[in-house]
């Protein structure tokens, strides 16, 4: 087991992501955070299906990250879907912004986690895929789901 795997706690994961984008590159960036979200995530309220991220003014922020609210929270508890800045360096910053305008590529966070107390979120680079390459890409899922069945069927 690595040491990257030990010290780190999902949260959620953008389980449409693969199916969407060819995921070519991604980056850890921290996330700046209110309390109660950082209560929130602690009881798993995170949802990512529809978020994304953009280069703005020399900065990295996410939309559409849906943080629920934080059940023992009072009236001063947070706006669910509120735009997020994103930590990252200044080079990875003018990486991104290069490759999204240049490439067309979209921002597209993967994974929200855990790591040494610290809220981190994996930003994937990723182009878009057609619709005949979503149908390849559930065929070839598909089919190795079932040679694994197969493969299973044989050992006993």
């Amino acid at each position: 087991m690595t040491n990257k795997q030990s010290n780190e706690k999902l949260i959620a994961r953008n389980k449409t992501a693969s199916v969407n984008y060819f995921i070519e590159e991604s980056f850890e960036a921290g996330i700046s955070l209110l309390g109660t979200e950082v209560k929130a995530l602690r009881e798993g309220k995170a949802n990512l299906k529809d978020s994304y991220a953009l280069v703005q003014d020399g900065e990295v922020f996410v939309h559409d990250l849906h943080i629920g609210q934080y059940s023992h929270a009072n009236r001063m508890n947070h706006d669910p879907l509120r735009v997020r800045k994103l930590l990252l360096h200044a080079r990875e910053i003018r990486r991104l912004y290069g490759k999204s305008r240049e490439k067309c590529l979209a921002l597209v966070p993967l994974r929200l986690y855990f790591k040494n107390g610290k809220v981190k979120l994996e930003l994937g680079v990723g182009k878009g895929k057609k619709l005949y390459d979503k149908r390849e890409s559930l065929k070839i899922k598909a089919d190795k789901r079932e040679m694994e069945r197969g493969m299973r069927g044989k050992d006993r």
